[in-house]
């Protein structure tokens, strides 16, 4: 889960930049939105442009501890990382269990998990 949200693909060094803008903290406000990329990502819903670039790419970001992702990718998935697991835990289990099911970066970033714990 550690770049949900904010990465997508591209075959260079990083990931596209072209989604960097998007307000991750207006998307964590709305229940509506947020609920919606939560859907996208979990397959129970229709995926807009990045919702869609997102779910593409988001195993490959776990898979190499993002490294391909921009700097604002990363402040983003820290954002979202952190208000998942203390606003929306019943959504970060879903996810964990669709992207995760193995346990496998759960285990990995297991420091950085319990580090955002109770920072929301």
């Amino acid at each position: 889960m550690a770049c949900v949200a904010v990465t997508w693909a591209r075959p260079e060094s990083t990931y596209t930049d072209k989604w960097d803008n998007i307000n991750v903290d207006e998307i964590l406000e709305s229940n509506r939105l947020l609920k919606g990329y939560v859907d996208c990502l979990l397959g129970k819903g229709r995926c807009t442009p990045d919702g869609k670039a997102l779910k593409e790419t988001l195993p490959d970001a776990l898979e190499h501890e993002c490294v391909k992702c921009t700097g604002k990718q990363k402040s983003g998935a820290d954002k979202v990382i952190r208000h998942l697991v203390n606003k929306q835990p019943d959504l970060w289990k879903e996810l964990a269990v669709k992207y995760d099911p193995d346990n496998i970066y759960q285990a990995r970033y297991k420091d950085k998990i319990d580090a955002v714990k109770g920072s929301a």
